[in-house]
């Protein structure tokens, strides 16, 4: 089967980043492609001025790319932040603050996937603290996320590159989505399952794929070593993906992975412009 099955999106938070915010989805409708996804983009604020909204949702729209994915305000990412709505005192506010401006920004654009990320550790804070107030949070962005018929996505990082993280695994990014689905009754919580992080925390992706897929809400590959784009490391991402399928995951699949010393426009040699 192969890419070609695929129905891929590009990360504009990491690919095109040579490119000003609002040039983007034009570039990425230029080189084939007709989805995007998103980190939160104003990594200082998490209630950006009305105007930087609307100018994004142009972008998007005369490009005539779709979004399908927008992770909620994480800190400063990239950055030394891995999320916000573990931590206690004014980021946990400011990714409240958020919550109605990402989903209204997302509803507006048609977009059912909203990714939170966890956030790390703090020192001197309990972690059992901190783990309930990550699912106060996640649970009222999960319910702002029923409000416009969206998914929350939970997501694993991987342990080298965040060791302050505490969900880098699989089962640990699964168990929060259940706490979340428990405490909300609305079942819309679903792990995002990162191919190029599982990789990095060592994890058997076969076995991920076949327990998880069907707790799954968004896949995001990369390939490892280097996060570079597939065929640049040894992760077999087309048989992982023919599984994917097989296991009934018919989603998109975000490229999130790092152009290199080239533009971005040249780092999809590897899939057919048909297949884009």
């Amino acid at each position: 089967m192969g890419f070609a099955e695929q129905r891929f999106n590009v990360n504009l938070s990491i690919l095109f980043t040579e490119l000003p915010l609002l040039e983007r989805p034009a570039a990425a409708a230029a080189a084939g492609f007709s989805a995007v996804e998103l980190w939160w983009p104003w990594v200082d604020s998490p209630t950006p001025e009305r105007s930087e909204l609307d100018a994004l949702k142009k972008a998007i729209e005369d490009a005539g790319v779709r979004l399908t994915g927008l992770n909620f305000y994480a800190g400063q990412l990239p950055g030394p932040d891995r999320g916000a709505l573990s931590l206690p005192g004014a980021e946990s506010e400011r990714f409240r603050a958020n919550i109605d401006v990402a989903a209204g920004f997302a509803e507006s654009l048609g977009c059912t996937a909203l990714n939170a990320l966890y956030g790390n550790r703090v020192d001197g804070v309990d972690p059992a603290e901190q783990d309930a107030l990550a699912l106060e949070n996640l649970a009222l962005a999960a319910r702002a996320a029923d409000r416009i018929g969206a998914l929350l996505l939970v997501e694993a990082l991987n342990r080298p590159e965040s060791p302050r993280y505490p969900l880098v695994s699989a089962p640990a990014a699964v168990e929060v989505v259940d706490r979340v689905n428990e405490a909300t009754g609305l079942g819309n919580a679903r792990f995002l399952m990162d191919l190029y992080h599982l990789s990095m925390n060592g994890e058997d992706l076969p076995s991920v794929i076949e327990r998880y897929t069907p707790r799954t809400g968004h896949v995001q590959i990369a390939d490892n070593p280097g996060r570079g784009a597939p065929g640049t490391g040894s992760l077999p991402l087309d048989d992982l993906l023919d599984q994917l399928r097989k296991a009934g995951y018919d989603g998109w699949v975000g490229l999130e992975y790092k152009a290199g010393d080239r533009p971005s426009a040249d780092a999809f040699e590897w899939l057919p412009r048909e297949a884009r």
